[in-house]
Formats: structure tokens, sequence, C-alpha cells
């Protein structure tokens, strides 16, 4: 009797939703961007704030025409590696697009190999945020309730400056 009752606690104390406080600096990096005055093009706007959808909500591939092929391609031919730059780890990039196939509310955050946050040599960092925000190309989609809005996000892992990978 004590091992399932042991049991049933450990599962619901593990499956509660976990509190992030408002003015937490991952606030940004899980649920919905708030639109940042001080970060975000003013001209970006949501189609339908309530149809937005998150990534994995999409049960869909990647929403970029030509799919991983073609976003691989554009990082292999814009990117420059920086020789200098030891840095290793990964780095994330998470952002909206609307209804119109336009992009904003870009947020950037990176770790060492670890999962510990870590600052990468801005030279890195910058090509990678230029980069995914000039990307033209990502899929304009509806479902019954008409054009909706929907999350997207790339990781790059990183070696030695280098770009060894992107997901998803």
């Amino acid at each position: 009797m004590f091992i399932p009752v042991l049991s049933l606690f450990l599962i619901t104390q593990s499956c509660q939703q976990q509190f992030v406080a408002k003015d937490s600096k991952y606030l940004s990096m899980v649920g919905d961007i708030e639109h940042d005055p001080t970060l975000d093009d003013p001209d970006f706007t949501l189609c339908n704030k309530k149809n937005t959808k998150q990534y994995h909500n999409l049960n869909e591939d990647m929403q970029y025409e030509g799919e991983k092929y073609a976003l691989d391609k554009v990082f292999a031919t814009l990117y420059k590696p920086i020789e200098k730059a030891k840095d290793s780890g990964m780095v994330r990039i998470r952002f909206l697009v609307n209804c119109k196939g336009q992009t904003g509310r870009f947020r950037m955050i990176s770790s060492g190999h670890d999962y510990k946050e870590k600052q990468f040599d801005k030279t890195i960092t910058d090509q990678l945020l230029t980069i995914t925000k000039g990307l033209n190309g990502w899929k304009i989609l509806s479902d019954k309730r008409g054009p909706k809005d929907y999350y997207q996000y790339l990781i790059f892992k990183i070696e030695d400056g280098q770009i060894k990978e992107i997901l998803p």
C-alpha cells in the first residue's frame, strides 16, 4: 500500500506546472513572447493572438519552404565561421511567424554543452541572429478558424565557432 501511494505522490508532483515569475529573465524562453518595444520591430504584428500555435502544437514538419535542406543551405552560404573563436555549445533563437509569413519577436539564449547558460563571442551570435531575421520562406498556415500565427525556433550546435548542426 505504501509503494503505490508514494508512486502516485511522486507522479503528481513531477507533473505539476512550474511557475515562472513575471520578472524572470527566462519568461521569454517559455510560453508566449510578449511584445517588448525595446527589442521588437514595431511594424511586426500578429494576425490573431488567440490563434497563435506553439511549435509543438503544429504536428507538422518544419514550416520553411524547402524544409531543413533549404535552411541548412542558407546558413552554410551566409555564416562565416569565426576562426579565432573557441566557443562551443548551443544557441537557440525563438521567434514568431505571423499569418503573412513575416517574422518577429526574436529571443536568444545560449549554453555550453553542460546546459549552463553561456555567452558566446558576439560575432557568432550577431551572425546567427542576422541570418535568422533575414530568412524568407516561412510558410503561411491556416486552420478552420482562419490564418494563424505560430512559434518557431532554431538551435545551432556550435563547435569552435563553426555551425555543426541546426535543429529542429
